[in-house]
Parts: C-alpha cells; structure tokens; sequence
C-alpha cells in the first residue's frame, strides 16, 4: 500500500453525485486493497496459499454480508451524514440483474471482482474468471451486497432488526470462527519448557531455536496454523542447497516434526503439516571399525599420559591445571567407562566413593548433562588407580575436577568447552585415524572390547547409559558387582 494506513477517494461536492459514485467508489479501494494484498504475496511479506482456507459461494457471501454490515456500523459511528444518504437504486437494479444472471463476467468483475479477488487473497476460494465456479461466487456476492443496501436501508429508518431473506443466506451454513495465530516461535518454547520439567531437552533449545527462526524467516509468517506442507518442501529444498541432506533430515525437519507432534497431542494445533515430510539420508559407506583399534587406542593413551603443557613467561596464555589433567585423565577413562567425553569432562570431586575395596565413579545429571538422563554408578578399573587417578582425585578441591568453578557458570557448557579443548588437542597432534570421532570411538571400542570379554550386552548397556534393547531388559537390576566384574574383565593397556 505504498506505506499507507488510510485510504481516500474524492465523491465530489454533489450529494447526488456522490451517492452515485459511492459503490464504485468502495469497489475500488477494496480492489486496491486486494492488489495490496496480492503485492505483499509476491513480495514475500504475506504468505497467503490461495485455497488454503476454502469456504463455499453461500459462506463467502455470508461472510461478506457480516462484515460489510459491520463496517456499516462504523460508518455510522464515525459520521453522521453517512446515514442521510439515499440508497442508489440504479446500483440496487445492478445487484438484482447480477444475482439472477442477466450480467456477463465483465459486468460481474465490474460489480463484485475486487471482493472475490480479496476472498482469492483470503484463501477462501480458487475459483478463476471465465469458470462457472467464479459466476457462482460472483451471483452470490450480488445477493450479498443487495441484502446489504436493504439491511443500510432499513437502518436508516431506524429499524435495525432486519435479517436477510435470501435463501443463499438463510441457509448457508455458518463459518466457524478462525483461530487466532499460533506462532511457532512459542511452540518451541512451550515444548522446551515441557521437557525440562521432567529434566530432559537441555540442548534442544540451542540446536533448535534457529531452525525456528530460520523457517519463520523462509515463509514470512510465524503462525503454525497457516503452515503448510508445500512449505515445508519448500523450505527442505531450498536447505538442501547450502546443508548436508542428514542435517535438513534429522535437524531441520526433524525439529519441526516433533514439536508439532508435541502441539498436536496437547491440543493447541489440529493437524501436524510436517509428519510426512520427509529426507532421505545416503548410507555413509564406511571403510573402517567405528571404534580405535589396539594400536590407536595405545598412540593416544600413551600421548595422553606424557602430556606436558608448554611453559610460558606469560602466565595469561599458560595451560589452566585443569585442563591439563582433562588431556591427562579423560582419554583412559573414556578407554574403561565407555562414558561420553562431555561425562567425563564434567565430572566432580563429590561424583567418586568407595564401596569396600571398590572405587565407583558416579555419573549424574546435576554435574551437567547426561544423554539418558539418569545417573549411573561405574566401577573404577584397577590400572587406572595404579596409575594414580584416585590420587590425583583426593587432592583436588572440591567442585569439578576439569575446568575451573567459577559462580554462575553453566557447568554443562563449561564442560563442553572443556571437550572441545581436548578434541582440538588430539587432532593437532595426529593420533585420530580418519574416520574415527574423536570421542565417540571410545564408546565403539568399550562395546567392542567388552564383547570379545563374553560381557554380556545388557551390562555393557548398564555401564555405558544406553537406553534398554527389550522389555525383558528392564527386569532386574545389573549390581555394582555384576559392573565391576565386567569392568576388571577389560584388558589393561601397555604402553611401553
């Protein structure tokens, strides 16, 4: 609209001139309006799917009705003069000749075109000029508007309890109200909210947020009602560009998937658009184990164990303490827990006891994450309390053991800074084979190893916090002796 918020057009200083002028007039500023709408569209600043909200000829010019004689009413209130003016009978004999079929479609457009072009806009209708579908509509919306001049008409005497007596209106079924927007932004929140309540989603809501924002972006709204699935094809297509296929899958779509399946199950959205929109993900063609061989698994232990940090004059740019035991300890204790290197990282000195003569690492949430979101109890193997661990672990503060505590800190941040230092640490000094994650290949090889030990799957699951295979799994409990027999069963390294 060119910045506009009002809209004007001159009726001349005639009465009777400006009465005739008036329905043209009002038919042109909403045929403006309606182009407005189309321009916004094209633009991307208005995403409107014609059809998307389809009523039929009967609702429309219902719908037309109520609102027009809505907007009488404002009129009304707004000026006086408007309800001293006569009714043009020359229009009202147009309107009749409309709705009974005497006009051709360019006499139709001139009438009611800009209001069906609006309903177009609206999504209420596809219905094309030159089709029966669009005389339809256009006849019906001639009922409208000449309904409409009676109901100003009779008010204008002061009687304001007419209702329309055409049949299209007497009958038309009626339109249920539209749901106010739902955007999407606050579906994200609300569903993060919902998981952390039972202590879950603690990542979701930095992965997911711009995703959000990102799609929000791509279809120029933010309303989870007006979503559509061609959207979402859309907007994997056009990600498919710049991202790899298994991030648009399994990030991307997948994000959007969930919390609307969260919305619908929770009542606040009807159907879910995205449950069927899907990316197929090529298989990744491996051309080695998951996990670190023997060999590797020694390189790194051994450059772990030797690891000196680099003396500087300068204090500020020396290696903190903590993350030199991070280098030191967390490679073998990821070798014997097949714990996740954020687990480890996040470990305090509080996390560690001893039962008898057996030395138990506790992995819990409250230290800062874990995927499964219980805790769980890991016997310590004997080489690493020979190699001093346990010392190293009684003479340190209290607090974490890995990165410094520092007040209002996020510990589960703090230690994921930690994990990315040792990554980056290892990669400099090429001892991750190709192929291998630099952290993840340690849980591969605790399976793989503990396997060839005759440990049996559901222990290993136990020791390592994988989610149960069976319904039979959850029955028993798999003891702190069952996990410390399994843990002494792994072979110790030699290093030299």
């Amino acid at each position: 609209m060119d910045g506009k918020t009002e809209l004007r057009t001159p009726l001349g200083p005639d009465r009777r001139e400006a009465l005739t002028k008036l329905p043209g007039a009002v038919a042109l500023l909403q045929h403006n309006i309606a182009l407005g709408e189309r321009r916004a569209v094209e633009g991307g600043k208005k995403s409107v799917t014609v059809g998307r909200y389809p009523l039929a000829p009967d609702q429309i010019a219902l719908r037309h009705y109520q609102s027009q004689l809505a907007f009488d009413e404002e009129i009304r209130d707004a000026d006086p003069r408007y309800a001293r003016m006569d009714i043009d009978d020359r229009h009202a004999a147009r309107l009749r000749d409309g709705f009974s079929g005497a006009l051709d479609d360019d006499q139709l457009e001139e009438l009611v075109g800009s209001r069906i072009e609006r309903f177009r806009q609206l999504g209420n209708t596809t219905a094309e000029r030159g089709t029966a579908e669009w005389r339809t509509l256009a006849r019906a919306l001639c009922v409208s508007e000449y309904e409409l001049l009676s109901r100003v008409a009779e008010r204008h005497d002061g009687d304001w309890g007419g209702k329309p007596t055409h049949p299209l209106l007497v009958n038309a079924a009626p339109v249920a109200d539209e749901k106010p927007p739902l955007p999407l932004k606050r579906l994200l929140t609300d569903y993060i909210s919902s998981r952390k309540i039972i202590g879950k989603g603690r990542g979701i809501e930095k992965r997911w947020t711009p995703v959000f924002v990102d799609l929000v972006k791509f279809i120029g709204h933010n309303d989870a009602r007006r979503l559509t699935k061609q959207n979402l094809m859309d907007w994997r297509d056009a990600r498919l560009k710049t991202l790899s296929a298994k991030t648009v899958g399994h990030v991307y779509l997948a994000s959007v998937r969930t919390v609307l399946k969260w919305a619908v199950e929770n009542d606040k959205l009807e159907t879910n658009v995205a449950e069927k929109v899907r990316q197929n993900v090529p298989k990744k063609q491996r051309s080695r184990e998951k996990g670190f061989t023997d060999n590797e698994a020694v390189v790194i232990l051994r450059a772990a164990r030797d690891h000196v940090p680099i003396v500087t004059d300068n204090a500020a740019t020396m290696e903190n303490p903590r993350t030199t035991a991070a280098k030191r300890w967390s490679p073998i204790l990821c070798a014997f827990t097949g714990a996740r290197i954020s687990e480890i990282t996040q470990l305090r000195k509080q996390d560690f006891r001893k039962e008898g003569e057996t030395h138990v690492m506790r992995i819990r949430p409250d230290a800062g994450t874990v995927k499964a979101g219980d805790y769980r109890d890991v016997p310590l193997h004997p080489q690493l309390i020979e190699m001093g661990f346990m010392d190293f672990v009684d003479a340190s503060a209290d607090g974490p053991l890995f990165y410094p505590d520092r007040r209002g800190k996020n510990p589960a941040l703090a230690a994921k800074t930690v994990t990315g230092r040792i990554s980056v640490w290892l990669q400099a000094l090429g001892v991750i084979p190709e192929g291998v994650a630099p952290s993840h290949g340690w849980r591969h090889r605790f399976k793989t190893v503990g396997q060839e030990q005759g440990i049996s799957d559901r222990t290993l699951d136990a020791i390592q916090g994988h989610a149960s295979k069976t319904a039979g799994d959850n029955y028993g409990d798999v003891t702190l002796k069952a996990r410390k027999a399994a843990i002494e069963a792994f072979p110790r390294y030699v290093f030299d």
